[in-house]
């Protein structure tokens, strides 16, 4: 059971960028609501990603409780499925109001590691902060830099 969330990341991402990619063309209408989805996600795990840096930081004070629901978070929003998300047509040449770089739709092997790194970072995070802040702070670097490694390949820079 430990390796379901894994397997369902990989599986959910290589079905769904490879599936899109082969889907055909999308309305505007879908391709911005697409965006809008992806962002709130991405929303989602500032969101939750903020209070457990600040907790490591010693910006805010550790919460074991508070810790955990976060952690929890960013691993379920890790594992879910994020196919309607990433429509072709949905990259930053393409529409306004995304950095996503059209080169993620053309790596998705790449993009597939990416995933589970993320996820498994996110596994150790969610085992990790509830039990106290020398724990939280030892799972932060791996979790942050594998949200870091999938912005550095395809993000655009902010402007």
């Amino acid at each position: 059971m430990l390796f379901y969330p894994k397997l369902v990341v990989a599986g959910v991402l290589s079905v769904a960028l490879a599936g899109s990619v082969f889907a055909g063309s999308h309305s505007q209408a879908q391709n911005e609501a697409a965006i809008k989805a992806r962002q709130a996600h991405m929303d989602l795990y500032g969101f939750n990603m903020a209070t457990l840096g600040g907790m490591a930081q010693g910006k805010i004070d550790y919460d074991a409780n508070a810790a955990q629901a976060a952690a929890s978070n960013i691993k379920a929003l890790s594992g879910m499925n994020q196919m309607a998300y990433w429509l072709p047509g949905s990259d930053s040449e393409a529409m306004f109001d995304t950095r996503a770089l059209p080169e993620l739709w053309g790596n998705i092997d790449d993009v597939i590691a990416k995933s589970k790194a993320l996820n498994d970072a996110a596994t150790a995070m969610d085992a990790a902060a509830g039990k106290d802040l020398a724990s939280l702070q030892d799972a932060i670097r791996p979790l942050g830099g594998a949200c870091g490694a999938c912005h550095k390949a395809y993000r655009k820079p902010e402007s």
